[in-house]
């Protein structure tokens, strides 16, 4: 794809390339075709260039990612959170975790590479800063943090990872294991294994990251209210 518009040149001439290009080609393929067939080769020919050529720009592919990474966060909305730090917090949660929905490929990177966006940064900082406005040390507070972010993580990949598996024959091994199984064996997964998969494929994010908030940031119990007794360890 020349970057030039569409004025041809001539024949064996490299086209003129910027990092705008290489990066926004890039991210490209990324979006389509996930970063297994990201290549500076399929690159440098998706420019109408030469792979040497890339390297004027970039030192390699961790670099590109890196700028892939850093424009695509850029790009991402900064909206005004709630003032409760509970409710800034799970605000915050659900954004990270659809912003990264909308972009699967990103999360590959990020656990395959020792890669980071320092503009993506602006968000771990909402939500570390939340917990500890609701009073958690600054240890807690990237534990919180840390929590949240292995659920988005491992729920994403895990939904990727089936959705995979399932599309060829549209039920997945773990399905078909389930649904043989018996009342007088297993007799809660009997009940719902005909429902199984359907069950698995539900939508819970939001649920799920507001349940692991009201864990990890209880609230605080009203003026005037009995304490709760403390179970004794």
């Amino acid at each position: 794809m020349p970057v030039d518009g569409d004025r041809p040149r001539s024949a064996g001439r490299p086209a003129r390339l910027s990092l705008d290009a290489i990066v926004t080609t890039a991210a490209r393929i990324l979006a389509a075709e996930g970063p297994e067939k990201l290549s500076m080769r399929r690159l440098a020919t998706e420019l109408g260039s030469t792979p040497m050529a890339l390297y004027h720009h970039v030192r390699d592919k961790d670099e590109l990612l890196a700028h892939v990474l850093e424009e695509q966060a850029r790009a991402m909305p900064r909206p005004e959170f709630p003032a409760d730090p509970r409710q800034r917090l799970v605000a915050a949660s659900i954004l990270l975790y659809e912003l990264l929905a909308e972009r699967p490929w990103i999360i590959e990177v990020l656990t395959g590479d020792d890669l980071i966006a320092p503009s993506a940064l602006w968000i771990v900082e909402v939500m570390i800063d939340a917990a500890a406005e609701h009073g958690c040390s600054d240890d807690e507070a990237v534990y919180v943090y840390r929590t949240l972010w292995f659920y988005i993580v491992g729920d994403l990949v895990i939904r990727r990872s089936t959705a995979r598996r399932r599309a060829p024959a549209g039920r997945g091994r773990e399905d078909r294991i389930v649904a043989g199984l018996t009342a007088g064996t297993h007799p809660r997964l009997a009940a719902v294994s005909g429902r199984w998969a359907e069950l698995n494929a539900r939508d819970t994010h939001r649920r799920g990251l507001r349940a692991i908030v009201d864990g990890l940031l209880p609230q605080p119990p009203a003026t005037g209210a009995a304490p709760t007794a403390q179970k004794p360890a």
